[in-house]
């Protein structure tokens, strides 16, 4: 699944601090590969560069959850 900018999601890294908390995508960048590579804004920061493989849409992580 591809997200759009202003799309909430939640991000998915054992190494980020920001592992299994929702952000907003602020920007969308495509690499010279062809993949969408994410920035994510938190409340307490951003990640840049992030890839779609490590994002959930967030409306799916709360269903996830039920």
């Amino acid at each position: 699944m591809s997200f759009e900018k202003d799309d909430k999601v939640v991000l998915h890294d054992k190494h980020s601090e920001f592992d299994g908390e929702t952000g907003t995508v602020t920007q969308v960048i495509e690499s010279m590969f062809g993949e969408p590579t994410y920035t994510i804004s938190f409340d307490e920061g951003q990640e840049v560069g992030i890839p779609q493989d490590q994002l959930v849409a967030a409306d799916e992580a709360e269903e996830d959850e039920e």
